[in-house]
């Protein structure tokens, strides 16, 4: 259908019927400084031959030996049939699946995907994902807060983050609900880094927000802090890593009734590290929230012969359904990244997933052995931990680790941009790709940029 531009005597109309005196009027909130910015100082574009070599030079970049970072985004092994199969075109192009009759393969992976999520995390019902994992805990906590009875009734507004959650994903969270009255508030940490229910008591929030494992690496005590905010009428939002799910109890089944919301982020499931993105945000929920469900839903079905079919059950985005009744409108769906997670979970099975975690619980713990047995260097939280833990160096972490990423490893996370009282400790994480031969290297780098 071609293009018909309004008249401008229907512009006119238009205008006069809302008011406005002209079209810029409808745009006098932007600053004049942007609307009028000075583009000059871009520089031309590159050719395609020149535009490739930069890349591939950033690119390589990356390369830098065994990885020992984490803090959101791992290392994991890949099985090549993953992107083998993800790449078809079918996959690689697919758009959302508006037309049922013409999109069954991709509404049945989703539909796989859901099962498999719900299955993992413990809950009865998962969407077809959002975009991060940042953005999926702000969605999770935008679904609290309208399902909250404590909301509803205007007695609070705030949200208590118990323990150590992803400072990033916090910023990300905070960026979009902050204009609704909503306060995320970080009960902090105790000695051991779990989280301090005592000040979790204190704040009488509509909601609990809790990771596990926490930021640190190390595992909260979950079914307290469920059982908690059961008692004192809060919903109780997971922030999870779904590898760890295989080898750790489900959030539907923390404390005697379980989480209400479980969100993170996928990109452990067959998704890789990629310079940091992109990757997807998974949800899931009661059955009783699912109305407050961002994103799409598919369904299984049987046409009238009997024969089994997939749809779109539910769409609760401002693209299908008023604004006004919308649960939101940032719920992008990373529908190639879900289906290459659909097939990595496939192939690994149960089983896989389960012995993939154990093996990083492994190597994480011979890690932290081989850095603790540098003299000065110790854990600097006592808590059990899965994957990821935080040593103290004992002098400045920052300065130290840049010297480890010299001699060819990436030796972890500096705490102190997000922490400040960290200064002295890093992040490491160990999965399962980091053989015996990795871990020393790490420990002799270590050991030679601390000068011990």
């Amino acid at each position: 259908m071609p293009f018909i531009p309004h008249t401008a005597d229907e512009v006119r109309a238009m205008l006069q019927r809302i008011g406005v005196g002209s079209m810029d009027d409808l745009f006098d909130e932007i600053d004049p400084a942007l609307a009028g910015a000075d583009f000059t100082t871009l520089e031309d574009g590159v050719d395609e031959m020149t535009m490739l070599a930069e890349l591939g030079e950033r690119a390589a970049q990356d390369e830098a030996g065994p990885c020992f970072i984490g803090a959101g985004c791992y290392d994991h092994h890949i099985p090549a049939a993953v992107w083998d199969v993800a790449s078809r075109g079918e996959f690689m192009t697919a758009y959302t699946p508006y037309q049922a009759e013409a999109s069954q393969g991709t509404l049945q992976l989703i539909y796989e995907y859901q099962t498999m999520m719900t299955a993992l995390t413990g809950m009865e019902v998962s969407n077809a994902s959002v975009y991060d994992g940042g953005s999926a805990l702000a969605e999770a906590v935008l679904m609290a807060m309208r399902a909250s009875r404590r909301r509803k009734s205007g007695r609070s507004g705030v949200v208590a983050v118990a323990g150590a959650c992803h400072p990033l994903y916090l910023q990300t969270a905070a960026n979009i609900v902050c204009r609704q009255g909503i306060e995320l508030a970080p009960t902090g940490y105790l000695e051991d880094g779990r989280a301090d229910l005592d000040a979790l008591a204190a704040m009488q929030p509509a909601a609990v927000v809790v990771q596990q494992p926490s930021f640190f690496g190390v595992l909260e005590p979950v079914d307290a802090i469920t059982r908690w905010a059961s008692e004192n009428d809060a919903l109780l939002i997971a922030v999870a890593n779904p590898l760890s799910l295989a080898l750790l109890k489900p959030p539907g089944e923390w404390g005697d009734a379980g989480a209400d919301i479980v969100c993170g982020d996928g990109q452990p499931l067959g998704v890789p590290m990629a310079s940091g993105g992109p990757s997807f945000g998974f949800i899931c929920t009661r059955m009783s929230l699912v109305r407050q469900l961002p994103g799409r839903i598919v369904g299984r079905t049987a046409d009238r012969n009997g024969d089994g079919g997939y749809t779109l059950t539910l769409q609760a985005r401002e693209q299908h359904i008023r604004r006004g009744k919308a649960t939101s409108n940032i719920c992008t769906n990373q529908g190639l990244l879900v289906a290459a997670a659909t097939i990595h979970m496939a192939l690994l099975g149960r089983t896989g997933l389960r012995r993939t975690a154990e093996m990083c619980h492994q190597n994480a713990k011979q890690l932290v052995q081989a850095l603790t047995s540098i003299a000065g260097v110790r854990r600097r939280f006592a808590a059990p931990f899965f994957h990821e833990c935080v040593i103290d160096i004992g002098q400045p972490a920052e300065a130290a680790v840049a010297e480890v990423a010299r001699s060819g490893v990436v030796g972890g996370l500096p705490l102190g941009r997000l922490h400040p009282e960290l200064a002295s400790c890093v992040l490491v994480c160990a999965t399962e790709k980091r053989t015996a031969r990795d871990i020393e290297a790490c420990r002799s780098a270590f050991q030679a940029a601390l000068g011990r």
